[in-house]
Order: structure tokens, then C-alpha cells, then sequence
């Protein structure tokens, strides 16, 4: 020790506080990596900002860890996630049923259960696709109504509505926001709406932006909470679609909603 503290013209104290110096960051660093992973575990996905966020407290009781220094940790040990894009056509919108205005054109959404938007996603078994129905609520951003089913049949999205429409507090003059899919547009499902007096408002010109909100939650679920992956049956599929909806509306925060979950927003707002 006193040969390596000559060689390199340092005092051992000098030493001996360097390597606590180091081993403490190694202690931060390592601290770092098992809360990011905790995270991970029920969250697969979610980028590095939004770790960062949640972390932040824990990480500055760990050792002072910046944001900074906190991606250079992630980057160290693989955690950096990797965003991939897919797409797939469900929507089949050449039909002979009557479609309708975009009332979101003009209308400014102010409170919960104002605005449902709906999309259709597939998920992959062993067996064939699997169809996601959801619905989302405009304003908070969550999802209020979801139905995975075996076909692109109406009944899918009529389960999704009704599973929407019992937590709804608000019943008066709810707009339904989707695209110009034959399962929205068909006589069964606009009866139901009208039925329990909800107005329709479709995409116009069949524009992705028109229905952004909607096709944005579908990708989260997908790249985020591993609803991309092919599950071996329908049963597995629907399990792994309802954990993921649950942290999607209670654990994820969302930039939109100021980091706030879409469950916190809708709670509060209502």
C-alpha cells in the first residue's frame, strides 16, 4: 500500500477516501439498477424520463443520483429501452353503413366521461389474433371500458361500452369518438348508443391524427406492457390484457396528465 501511495504521489488517507469514495458510487450505482428493475417488473417498458420521475426521491437518498448520471446507469447495465413500431390493419371502413361528423373538431373536452374514444387492436396467441376493443376516456386518459375477443364481431365493442358506461358518473351527453370501422358503424351498435343517448362522431377523412388519443393507448399496451408478445391461448392473452390495462390506469404516469396516472385524473376530476 505505501509502494502504490509513493508511485502515484498521493497520502494513504487520500487513498483509503478515494476507494470509500468509489465504493459508495458503486453502492448508489447498484441501488439504481435494483429500483429500476423493481419498476420494470411490473412495468417492462417504460422509458428512462419516466423512471427518472418515480425514482427521483430514492434515488437522491441512494447517493445523490442526477438525472444525468441516472441514464449513464441505465445505459451502463442494458436498461435503456428500445422502442419498435407495428401495425395492422383492423379497421375496415368501405362499407355501405351511414358514417359520421367529427364532432372533436370544435368541442372542447373539459371533464371525465365527456368523451370516449374507440379503437380495435389485435394480440397474437399461438391459436390466431385475439381483438382488444377499448375505450378511453378523452379527458383523463383512461381506459373505462375494454373486451378482448375471438372476432372483430360488434359484440366486442358493445362489451367495451357497457363495461364504459356502468362506471360512468356522468350519463348525459356522452360523445362516442371512433373511426369509420364497420363495427362502429354498423345498425346494432348506433342503436345502442342512441339508446342510452350518446351521440356518434367518426373520423372524417380516415386520418390517424383524427383518432390519435385512441390509437396512442393501443401502442402503449403494446410496446410497454408486453401486449405485443404471442401468448399461448386466449386465457393467457386476456390475463396479460387486464394486469396491463390495471398499471396502464393506476401505476403509469402520463406526460399528458402532468405525470399524474389516467386513474388519479379521472378520480379527482370527476
Amino acid at each position: 500500500m505505501k509502494r502504490i501511495c509513493q508511485y502515484l504521489d498521493i497520502s494513504r488517507s487520500g487513498y483509503y477516501a478515494s476507494c470509500k469514495d468509489r465504493s459508495r458510487a458503486e453502492m448508489s450505482e447498484s441501488i439504481a439498477v435494483d429500483l429500476v428493475q423493481e419498476v420494470r417488473r411490473k412495468l417492462p417498458r417504460i422509458g428512462g424520463k419516466k423512471l427518472y420521475f418515480m425514482l427521483q426521491k430514492d434515488l437522491q437518498e441512494a447517493g445523490k443520483i442526477g438525472r444525468d448520471k441516472f441514464f449513464d446507469v441505465l445505459k451502463k447495465h442494458g436498461l435503456l429501452v428500445k422502442r419498435k413500431k407495428s401495425y395492422t390493419k383492423t379497421t375496415h371502413s368501405f362499407h355501405r353503413f351511414y358514417t359520421y361528423k367529427n364532432l372533436l373538431k370544435e368541442k372542447e373536452i373539459t371533464h371525465p366521461d365527456e368523451c370516449y374514444v374507440a379503437d380495435i387492436t389485435y394480440i397474437r396467441t399461438d391459436g390466431g389474433f385475439v381483438y382488444l376493443f377499448l375505450l378511453t376516456d378523452y379527458y383523463s386518459r383512461k381506459i373505462v371500458g375494454w373486451y378482448l375477443s375471438k372476432s372483430l364481431s360488434i359484440e366486442g365493442g358493445l362489451e367495451s361500452l357497457r363495461m364504459a358506461l356502468k362506471q360512468s358518473r356522468h350519463r348525459e351527453d356522452i360523445i362516442h369518438h371512433s373511426d369509420r370501422g364497420i363495427q362502429y358503424c354498423s345498425k346494432d351498435y348506433v342503436a345502442f348508443l342512441e339508446k342510452n343517448g350518446i351521440k356518434s362522431s367518426m373520423t372524417e377523412e380516415n386520418h390517424c391524427y383524427e383518432n390519435s388519443k385512441a390509437e396512442r393507448v393501443n401502442g402503449i399496451l403494446k410496446d410497454e406492457f408486453l401486449l405485443d408478445s404471442t401468448f399461448k391461448n386466449f386465457s393467457e392473452a386476456h390475463k396479460a390484457t387486464a394486469e396491463a390495462v390495471r398499471l396502464y390506469n393506476e401505476i403509469r404516469p402520463h406526460w399528458a396528465l402532468k405525470l399524474q396516472t389516467p386513474d388519479m385524473v379521472h378520480r379527482l376530476a370527476s
